[in-house]
C-alpha cells in the first residue's frame, strides 16, 4: 500500500510540474476536460491521497508478518 501511495504522489507532482510547463501525461489528459480548477483539484487529490497512503500505510513485508 505504501508503494502504491508513493507512485500516486510522484504521478501527481509530475502532473503538476508538467502542466506548469505546458505538457501533460498522456493518461491524465482527460482531467482538464471539466475545467482548469477541477484538473488542479484532481492533481491535488492525487498528491494528497498518495501522501496519506504512503505515510499511514504499512509495508508489504510488515503486513505479511
Amino acid at each position: 500500500m505504501k508503494q502504491f501511495g508513493l507512485y500516486m504522489m510522484i504521478f501527481g507532482v509530475g502532473s503538476i510540474v508538467l502542466n506548469l510547463v505546458g505538457y501533460e501525461f498522456t493518461i491524465l489528459m482527460w482531467i482538464d476536460n471539466w475545467g482548469t480548477n477541477v484538473g488542479w483539484g484532481i492533481r491535488a487529490a492525487l498528491v494528497g491521497i498518495g501522501a496519506a497512503m504512503f505515510f499511514l500505510g504499512k509495508d508489504a513485508a510488515t503486513a505479511e508478518e
